[in-house]
């Protein structure tokens, strides 16, 4: 829920007026209210979406005078009544029924260390009126984004890229080895780098305080371990097939709590599947879900209706089936980019956009099965890496990873963007070998569920449900429920050709047709497979002078692509044109 924004400045006054704007930026974000608060040198800004107390009482910036504290917070912490129950018992009074105060008076209790009392996802900040010092917080997996841009005197944040290109003053210059990441990593960049060389991010799990001379610190807080653990010894796979399922059970039940409706996102496989089972095992009737689908393009099919009407007729639930015009797809393009707080080249990007319009018209909260795949090993890339040398690890997953090799640079991008060294391998090597990960598969895992995760499917999610005022939750990304699944042999996430723990979890919970089909993918054939007014439009992206004068690409490649735009894919399969194209797309929808 929610967007915020802020400066603080080390050499006068925060500039309000810059901070108001940025906050304006994000009112998609917050519909149903705003607020700037400013004294001295830190300024707080606020867009507000209606969620768990729907009085004014909650309304941000939150200040509480008695505790010097002024609060902006993004998220949801799912345990604050419990966590206010606590406080209570320490002696503090509320004077409203929001996590956000839980937030104001846990930090005042346990300082920044309160991030670790907290079950939930959240990007908030906090700032001491008679200390001047600023702390900036993020959750675990990373699910709310908290975007930095520092600049001489002063340092600003928001929720989105966006926002902060709307308060001025920032250094819009592409950073090379983040376009080596960009082309690397299927657009994902990962923190603290962001595309543009003047916007970082603060990583995920992480809290930065930053002191009125401009001096700052970074704490991570978490990481999983993916080792083998003592408690678990001696328990086979059904063992482990019944704690995930119990784990995952109090994952959902946590994301129920809100003040509104809360609603499903079914795509028809598995993971969205079984969270639909364990909110009717919760008691919930008639629940609301949704599911989206395209018309067929390229003889690839659009939709998985089949799928996800089983699932809505076997639990009752009250199901809406979309079935997209195609006079929408080609707007929903460009409307998506325009939502995107940095670049991101899934084509499901526009399928969540285009589903999260709809959804919000009924409903303000969705769980969704995001990050299944990452944290259980469901893709392909993930068994070939079983048993593969440490000494061999890095190369391995790249090979099954990476888009490109950095050899290959050179074939697409101009010579002044070629590098002499290849950070995408030196950034996967550094993850790879940190300590806390047993094997290989370990450790693609880690790095897939702790970094590539964050900036590819969980920030497609929010981006595109936060554009229409929809909070999406995450039951697996619950961070005990990815804490249980880091200590899970590999060979029981391996089985049954990938996610087998959890199929083996699901066994006589959903119906065995969902378990056993094949696994799928959120399909939207008129941008895999570019034709007409869809490929008219790559082509204005990519031969506009705007794009020509930039020289990111090689003409060569691009005339190339343009004669043939379907044929040339990255290693998983993505449209390598569409790749270039929708960085164009973004920078260009920003002006840059």
């Amino acid at each position: 829920m929610c967007g915020i924004a802020g400066e603080i400045s080390w050499t006068g006054p925060a500039d309000v007026e810059a901070v108001a704007r940025i906050t304006a930026a994000l009112a998609p974000r917050g519909p149903d209210g705003s607020g700037v608060h400013a004294a001295g040198a830190i300024a707080l800004g606020h867009r507000r979406l209606k969620i768990i107390d729907l009085s004014e009482r909650g309304a941000q910036p939150m200040v509480d005078p008695g505790l010097g504290l002024t609060a902006v917070f993004n998220g949801c912490i799912y345990n604050y009544r419990e966590l206010r129950t606590e406080l209570e018992g320490h002696g503090y009074r509320f004077f409203s029924d929001s996590d956000t105060e839980v937030l104001l008076k846990a930090f005042h209790r346990w300082g920044a260390g309160c991030v670790e009392r907290f079950l939930g996802m959240f990007a908030f900040a906090v700032a001491e009126r008679d200390t001047g010092v600023l702390t900036l917080g993020r959750d675990r997996l990373g699910i709310k984004p908290l975007y930095l841009a520092e600049a001489p005197g002063r340092l600003r944040f928001a929720s989105t890229l966006p926002a902060l290109l709307a308060g001025g003053g920032v250094d819009t210059s592409i950073d090379p080895v983040a376009l080596h990441h960009y082309m690397s990593f299927h657009a994902i960049v990962p923190a603290p780098r962001t595309i543009l060389a003047g916007v970082r991010k603060l990583p995920p799990a992480t809290v930065r305080t930053v002191k009125p001379d401009g001096s700052s610190t970074e704490h991570v807080y978490w990481r999983p371990v993916h080792t083998r653990r003592a408690e678990h010894a001696g328990m086979d796979a059904r063992d482990w097939a019944d704690a995930v399922l119990e784990s995952l059970r109090v994952a959902v039940r946590r994301r129920m709590v809100a003040d509104v409706p809360v609603g499903v996102l079914l795509s028809g496989g598995l993971d969205s599947s079984l969270v639909v089972a364990l909110l009717a095992g919760e008691g919930q009737t008639g629940l609301k879900t949704f599911s989206v689908g395209f018309h067929a393009a390229g003889g690839e099919s659009g939709d998985e209706f089949v799928y996800s009407d089983l699932v809505a007729e076997h639990f009752a639930t009250d199901h809406r089936q979309i079935l997209v015009d195609p006079a929408r797809m080609l707007p929903a393009v460009d409307a998506a980019i325009a939502a995107m707080a940095e670049p991101m080249v899934s084509h499901d990007c526009v399928a969540f956009h285009l589903l999260s319009e709809e959804v919000a018209r009924d409903v303000t909260v969705v769980q969704s099965g995001q990050g299944a795949d990452e944290v259980l090993a469901g893709y392909s890339w993930y068994p070939p890496l079983a048993g593969v040398p440490r000494d061999r690890a890095v190369d391995a997953y790249l090979a099954g990873f990476a888009d490109r090799p950095h050899g290959d640079m050179s074939s697409v991008l101009q010579r002044d963007w070629l590098l002499d060294h290849d950070p995408s391998r030196a950034f996967v090597a550094a993850h790879f070998a940190e300590p806390g990960a047993d094997d290989t598969l370990d450790a693609a895992l880690r790095i897939d569920s702790t970094i590539m995760l964050v900036d590819d499917p969980v920030k497609r999610v929010d981006n595109m449900t936060m554009a229409w005022g929809l909070e999406a939750r995450v039951p697996f990304l619950d961070h005990e429920f990815v804490e249980l699944a880091a200590a899970c042999p590999p060979e029981h996430k391996l089985a049954s050709g990938g996610k087998g723990v959890l199929k083996a979890a699901a066994r006589g919970v959903v119906p065995d047709g969902v378990i056993d089909r094949p696994k799928g993918y959120f399909p939207v054939p008129a941008i895999r497979h570019l034709a007409g007014p869809f490929l008219d439009r790559v082509r204005d992206a990519v031969t506009d002078p705007v794009a020509v004068r930039r020289g990111l690409v090689r003409p060569d490649w691009v005339a190339a692509m343009l004669a043939d735009p379907n044929t040339t894919r990255t290693n998983l399969g993505s449209n390598a044109l569409w790749q270039v194209a929708l960085l164009e797309m973004w920078l260009q929808e920003r002006g840059i």
